[in-house]
């Protein structure tokens, strides 16, 4: 019975050490868990962190493209009434010349804003090009950032097509100038 007991006793205490061992085990890895845990929750707070800049700069840079869609509105209002106003001095034999002149000089006016607009919209460009790098890095964090990208590529290709046509305008105005001068 001694031999029992005793045999029965060491089977009690393997068992209880090694449900010590286990219940140590699952302490550590419990203990883990919550680290990585505590590092997830640092990290999603630093992705929403990027986030919110990236939508801030978004924004911002929206609000820059609005404001250049504005003045090529204007650009092409302006443009609108040039081309009237050369319509209208054919039928004016001797103030042709001196409203030639001023058309000339608001046609170069208007290159010069249409430049310094051009070189506004290759600032704008580079710009986006590392947000929409930058944006790309962070896919992972957030999904949601894929969807503002794709619109601001789009508004970058309206607004270059938009700048196009104002550039042939303006160029076929530059001969239609030309040719009226002669």
């Amino acid at each position: 019975m001694k031999k029992v007991l005793l045999e029965m006793e060491d089977q009690k205490n393997s068992y209880e050490q090694k449900a010590k061992e286990s219940l140590q085990k699952v302490l550590e890895e419990k203990m883990n868990a919550e680290q990585q845990l505590q590092s997830t929750q640092r990290s999603l707070a630093l992705a929403e962190q990027k986030c919110e800049e990236w939508r801030s700069q978004y924004e911002a840079l929206k609000e820059d493209w609005r404001t250049l869609g504005s003045q090529h509105r204007e650009l092409e209002s302006q443009l609108n009434v040039l081309q009237s106003k050369l319509q209208g001095a054919d039928s004016r034999d001797l103030q042709m010349n001196q409203a030639l002149r001023f058309l000339e000089n608001e046609h170069q006016e208007l290159q010069a804003k249409i430049e310094c607009l051009q070189g506004d919209r290759d600032l704008c460009s580079l710009d986006t090009q590392d947000l929409q790098d930058q944006l790309k890095r962070s896919e992972l964090e957030k999904l949601t950032l894929v969807t503002r990208v794709q619109q601001l590529q789009s508004l970058l290709q309206n607004q270059s097509l938009q700048l196009q046509e104002q550039e042939k305008l303006l160029t076929k105005k530059g001969q239609q100038i030309y040719y009226h001068k002669f």
